[in-house]
Formats: C-alpha cells, sequence, structure tokens
C-alpha cells in the first residue's frame, strides 16, 4: 500500500468532513478546526451526533446481512472515514476472515490511519482515491489485487454521495459502479436529507459549505434514483434506524434526518 502523497498534501487548515464525523462518533483523531466546525454543526443541529451514531450502526448492520444473509466475499467500502470501533473488515471477517475488503478515501490522514489499522488485518487493502473518479477506482492495482469484479461484489457508499453537488453528476458516478458490478453484485448507501427538518438540516449543511466538502441534501425520490437498475432489499430506502433494526428506532426518529438501503443487481447470486 504506498503513502500515495506528500505531508504537505495533508490540509489541517480546513475542517475536514471525515475528521468532523470522526469527532461525532467520540474519536480523537481530529483538529481544533474539526472540532469548532463540528460544534457549530451541533449548535444547529443537536441530532447531529445522534446521527453520526445511527448511520455508523446503519452501515454494521448492512455488512452483517451482505455477508451473513447474501453471501458476499469481498467489499469495496468508498469513503470509509477515519477508522473508529466495529469498521467494515471487522464486522465481516469475524463471521468470515476470508472476506476481502478494500478501503478507498481522498483525505491522506484517513489513509495513515487505514495503513496503521489494517496492518495485518488479512485480505483488506486502502487505496487513495477520489469518488468522482469511478473508473480509477475500479481499475486500481490495490483494489483489483482483492477485488475480482467478475464476482458479485458489495460496494458501501455510506454517508458520501450528499458531499458531491449535481455538478459532479453523482448518478453519472453511482451508474458507473453499478454498470461495473456483476450481476448478484450490492450498493449499500446512506444520504442526509431535508424531508424531515428542513430548516434545521440545511443550517447544519451550510456549515459544511466552509469545510473542504460542500453537503448537497437530496429528497427521498432523489436518493431512490441512485438505485435505479437495482432491486432495493426490504424495507427499502428508509431512515438508518428503520433498516433492519435490532431494536426499537427511536421515539425523536424526525430528528434522524439520513437516509439508508440496499439494492441487488439482478442476477444469480455468487
Amino acid at each position: 500500500m504506498d503513502r500515495g502523497f506528500a505531508p504537505a498534501d495533508i490540509d489541517t487548515s480546513r475542517p475536514h468532513t471525515a475528521r468532523m464525523y470522526n469527532y461525532f462518533l467520540g474519536g480523537k483523531d481530529n483538529y481544533e478546526v474539526d472540532r469548532a466546525a463540528a460544534q457549530e454543526v451541533l449548535r444547529a443541529a443537536p441530532e447531529a451526533r445522534d446521527i453520526a451514531r445511527h448511520n455508523r450502526a446503519f452501515l454494521q448492520r448492512a455488512v452483517r446481512f451482505l455477508v451473513c444473509e447474501r453471501g458476499i466475499r469481498q467489499i469495496l467500502d468508498i469513503g470509509t472515514g477515519i477508522p473508529s470501533a466495529g469498521n467494515v473488515h471487522e464486522v465481516a471477517q469475524q463471521f468470515d476472515p476470508g472476506v476481502r475488503v478494500v478501503y478507498v478515501d481522498n483525505d491522506p490522514i484517513v489513509h495513515v490511519h487505514a495503513q496503521a489499522l489494517l496492518t495485518g488485518a488479512g485480505p483488506t487493502g486502502i487505496v487513495l482515491a477520489d469518488l468522482r473518479e469511478p473508473e480509477i477506482i475500479l481499475t486500481h492495482p490495490a483494489v483489483t489485487e482483492l477485488i475480482d469484479f467478475s464476482q458479485p461484489v458489495a460496494v458501501l457508499l455510506i454517508a458520501i454521495l450528499h458531499f458531491l453537488t449535481e455538478d459532479e453528476d453523482p448518478a453519472r458516478i453511482v451508474a458507473t459502479f453499478r454498470d461495473f458490478m456483476a450481476n448478484g453484485s450490492y450498493l449499500a448507501l446512506s444520504h442526509a436529507t431535508a424531508d424531515l427538518r428542513p430548516e434545521v438540516a440545511a443550517n447544519a449543511a451550510a456549515v459544511y459549505d466552509r469545510a473542504t466538502s460542500r453537503a448537497t441534501l437530496r429528497s427521498h425520490a432523489e436518493v431512490s434514483a441512485f438505485f435505479d437498475g437495482l432491486d432495493l432489499e426490504e424495507p427499502g430506502l428508509v431512515q438508518v434506524p428503520r433498516w433492519r433494526p435490532d431494536q426499537r428506532p427511536p421515539r425523536n426518529l424526525d430528528k434522524i434526518w439520513i437516509y439508508g438501503g440496499v439494492g441487488r443487481k439482478a442476477g444469480p447470486q455468487g
């Protein structure tokens, strides 16, 4: 796993979405600029920390579902963020140590932390690349060394697509992954929305405009469109606490303004 960057590439002068997310999850791998921005988000939307935690729990349930119930044995996690408890490979490999996992992120700091975590972690790798360039990800030697795209794969886009503007054509990016995947593959994604608390969500999203990525809130219909060409698994596209929950969803569900779902590309499963 090459470093692929120079120390000068690490920008600590502006808040970064991955480091802010790390702060919301209670992590320590963030800087004062990230903490200040995260606190500003919390002032606009006090539920932001709960949203992050529910999103993380959705990721873990989705991985467990894909590995245990759908037999997926290779996973491409894009926009992985700074490692914290219950990472994708940890969840997947507790059920089958042979599950192959490749993490992709465009933040050099994420890359450094992931490299340290993955030392001796089995069939797992990390790639420094950008979701906006899907063709590079899909053909990257460190990806293809572990992922065989002629076989079913799960692509995870968890809380990342809302950091792409419409000008960056996220629909094309998702379709590129969908078309490249073998039949029987899966796409799991989560995405922030303004459907439930529009003013609060918009105020929180505005903070990200001063960070490394703008936040684009999308409606249920707009997020559903990312699953075009795929069959949504039950219960469909729902607020993340409602997706195959391990326990009763929280009472203040309207404050969890993020959708999640898992879709399958038609064809025989591997």
